[in-house]
């Protein structure tokens, strides 16, 4: 009977501790207007998509690349796209349109706050090998294209991103959506 009650303690202590992580990831990760983002990106979503040359390539791979993301891997794999569109993306667009690049310097600062809120809680962001993975399909898809080209394939797909980020964040998403 003792070995049952500690069994269950063990295992209640663990499940606490299980769901203590998860909340403090999405409290972590998340707490920018998703709303806001999304409808700036459709601001601007057909003028960037006019430009893309190359419609039947895709960088994100929706179907393989994200929609394969483990639960455990989210919170890597959000890092990793978040510096991959402030360190290589935003920096190799290059646009013309004044009003455009507002919006995607706005874009840009979203990211860069996200960024900054993730690595606050480092110490609970762990890369397994399925998230390495998965993000190097990425930079792989990217680096196959030439750097403008891959720059405006992969802001025209930015949709395909903010959309995962919401499924897999929803609980702060949602709570930032009733501030607006």
């Amino acid at each position: 009977m003792k070995a049952l009650c500690v069994s269950l303690c063990l295992l209640g202590a663990g499940l606490f501790l299980c769901s203590a992580h998860t909340r403090g990831l999405r409290r972590c990760l998340i707490s920018m207007n998703l709303h806001h983002m999304e409808d700036s990106f459709r601001g601007i979503k057909a003028a960037i998509q006019a430009k893309d040359t190359f419609q039947n390539v895709t960088i994100l791979s929706p179907s393989e690349t994200l929609h394969g993301i483990k639960p455990l891997d989210v919170c890597c794999v959000t890092k990793n796209l978040l510096a991959f569109y402030v360190d290589r993306v935003f920096k190799d667009h290059q646009e013309l349109n004044p009003q455009i690049m507002r919006k995607i310097s706005s874009l840009a600062n979203s990211f860069l706050y996200m960024q900054k809120t993730l690595q606050q809680c480092q110490k609970l962001c762990h890369c397994r090998q399925e998230a390495t993975n998965a993000t190097r399909i990425i930079h792989d898809n990217y680096d196959q294209l030439e750097v403008r080209s891959a720059a405006i394939k992969s802001l025209g797909e930015l949709d395909v991103f903010l959309a995962w980020i919401d499924k897999h964040h929803r609980g702060t998403s949602a709570a930032s959506r009733q501030g607006t």
